[in-house]
This record gives structure tokens, sequence and C-alpha cells, in this order.
């Protein structure tokens, strides 16, 4: 039997793209010098989502005349905001575009709004419009739509890499062509976080523990963003970074939504090591972004390992 979206599905997300779509980008950049070098430029970008609210990314521009592939580093369910992901290798900022954005409630986005970590992923959970996600969603859409607008990007060679968020963004617009992902927290929630005690999903089942009456309206507001909906509209070429085989979202939980990606997929299970974990999604990007010939970007300490 073909599982089906739940109903009002199309609507709901069709509602969120009409309502960016009547909202201004009005980017500003700001030149830092501080972290620019004579390889690459950094700016500050500020760009207005649903709200309306203003959001801060950082954007990273090589100093060449080339059109260059580009990875959008999407906002992610922690209050840091980092320019690169902490340890992923500068030379990356040599070779492609990158923007890094902080949602609504990350540090350099939080005013008006100051999220709580853990408390983020279930603040407004009374109603799917007071529910934060909702705007966390437009503004990791919204910061795509700004990447693309910029005339340095390659727009045949654009990368989303990051959690849950980055499968969100490549299903809602097609032009994300390769995705690199670790789904934390938006597959099967509920069920999922049953299973563990451990943050991000255990936010949810201590929300439940203290609002029980409220099970089954989480459930039909969380089925809006369930990875499992989406799979079928992401035609990128993604990498799907799973937990090992005795995690939470392990290879064989994450097949009922990954085999349903209409684009090429590729499946690493965790090798219990950031070292390895990492040097395979640096070389799939690679190869995918640069070309077969072309050497990982990793850190040095890493770089005897390729």
């Amino acid at each position: 039997m073909v599982e089906k979206a739940p109903s009002g599905f199309k609507s709901f997300w069709d509602k969120i793209d009409d309502d960016l779509a009547h909202i201004p980008i009005a980017a500003e950049a700001e030149h830092i010098p501080m972290r620019s070098t004579d390889k690459y430029d950094l700016y500050g970008v500020r760009i207005t989502s649903v709200g309306p609210y203003r959001l801060f990314g950082y954007l990273s521009i090589p100093k060449t005349d080339e059109i260059l592939p580009a990875i959008y580093y999407v906002p992610k369910n922690g209050s840091v905001h980092e320019i690169i992901p902490q340890g992923t290798a500068v030379a990356v900022r040599e070779h492609y575009v990158t923007f890094s954005l902080a949602c609504r409630g990350m540090r350099n986005s939080d005013r008006p709004y100051a999220a709580m970590y853990p408390g983020q992923l279930t603040d407004g959970l009374e109603s799917a419009e007071s529910y934060v996600y909702r705007g966390i969603a437009a503004d990791t859409i919204r910061g795509l739509e700004y990447m693309i607008t910029r005339p340095e990007v390659d727009k045949d060679r654009i990368s989303a890499w990051g959690n849950d968020n980055a499968l969100l963004v490549a299903a809602r617009r097609k032009q994300i062509t390769h995705v690199i992902t670790q789904p934390a927290y938006l597959f099967d929630t509920i069920k999922n976080s049953t299973k563990t005690t451990s943050y991000p999903l255990a936010e949810f089942s201590d929300y439940l523990r203290l609002h029980p009456e409220r099970t089954s309206q989480v459930n039909e507001i969380l089925d809006m963003y369930n990875l499992r909906w989406h799979a079928p509209y992401i035609t990128a070429k993604t990498l799907v970074r799973a937990d090992d085989s005795e995690g939470i979202y392990g290879p064989k939980v994450l097949a009922e939504m990954y085999e349903h990606i209409a684009g090429e997929v590729t499946i690493h299970e965790s090798e219990q090591s950031s070292f390895k974990d990492g040097l395979f999604a640096e070389k799939w990007l690679t190869q995918e972004m640069l070309g077969s010939t072309a050497t990982p970007i990793v850190p040095e300490h890493w770089q005897a390992f390729i």
C-alpha cells in the first residue's frame, strides 16, 4: 500500500511559499575585513524572512573571477553560529562560495526572539500557526533564495549541508543539486523520540510528558515536517549520513525515508568516528562538485589519510 502525505500537506507548504513570495529578501551585505584574507572575502549578510523577521548569515566568496560551486550550510538546532562548521578545513573557502545562515532564535538572529536550547524544537507546539519551526523552515528556504541571487554562484552546483533542514530545502527548491544530511529529529519524530533519552529527540518526549493531552495534535503538527513525506520531492543527489546500526536513525530506520528520494542516493552508515565519517563526506562532495581528480579539502591532520 502506497503511503500518502497527510491532509493539508501541500497547502501548508504552498502557504509558506506564498508568504515568502510576498516579502522582499531586502539583502544587506557588509564586508568583514578581520575574517577576510588575500584568498577570500567574508560578508555579514542581513535578509528578511516571514514575520517579517530579519536574519543574519555569513557569506564567504573566493577572490576569483570564476563562477564557483556553492555550499549552503543550513540552519542547525543550536545557538552557536559559525562561518563554516567546526572541524571543516578553512581551505574550503578558497574553492566554494559558502553561506551559513542563522535561523530565528540563533545567535546573530536572536532579536527579537532568542531561542532556548533545549526548548526551540517544541516552542509554540500548541498550534501549527504558533509553532516556531514554521518560521525556521521558511528561514531555511529564504537562505537558499538569497544564495541563488549571487552572481558568483554556479547554479548547476549548489549543495545543502546540514541536518534535516538540508532535506527540507531540497524538497522545496529544485535549485539544490546536492545534499549532505544527517537527519536528527524530523523523521517520524514522536515515534523515534520514545526510543531515546538523548537530545534533540528527547525534547519532544519531554514535552509530551508535560502535555500528554496534546499528543494527537503534536503528531499532526510535526507530520507536516516529516521527511517521510518530503522525500519524493527531492531530486538532488543526496548523501545520507546515518547513525550506526544501533543508533536511532540507523540505515534500516532511515531506509523508509531515503528509499523514496527521487534523486540518486548514497547512504553512509556511521563508522563511529568523526574523522572517518567526515572524510567520507568530503570525498563525496569533492567528487560531485569539483570532479573525480580533485583532492578532498580536509584539515591538515587528515591529509595523510586521503
